[in-house]
C-alpha cells in the first residue's frame, strides 16, 4: 500500500523525502533518502522530529512563506 501511495506521488510530479531507519534498504531512485541514526525507543521521536522540522522549515523558504509571520497564527495563538 505504502508503494503504491509512493509511486502516485511520483507519478503526479512531487518529491519524496524518506525518513528511514538505519539498516532499512531502500531504492535510492525512489526518492531523497535520510538515514535516522539508531536510537532507544524513548529518544526516537526527537530524533525524527528535528529533521521534520527542518525539512518543513527549508520547504517553506523556498515556498516563499514568511516563517516568522506564519498566515492565520491569530486564529490558533491567544495572548492574555
Amino acid at each position: 500500500k505504502l508503494m503504491s501511495n509512493m509511486e502516485e506521488v511520483r507519478a503526479r510530479g512531487g518529491e519524496l523525502y524518506l525518513f528511514v531507519d538505519a539498516g532499512v534498504t531502500v531504492h535510492a531512485d525512489l526518492g531523497h533518502v535520510l538515514v535516522l541514526p539508531e536510537c532507544g525507543e524513548i529518544a526516537a521521536p526527537v530524533v525524527s522530529t528535528i529533521p521534520l522540522q527542518l525539512l518543513s522549515y527549508h520547504v517553506a523558504v523556498a515556498r516563499g512563506t514568511d516563517v516568522d509571520q506564519p498566515r492565520n497564527l491569530a486564529k490558533s495563538v491567544t495572548v492574555e
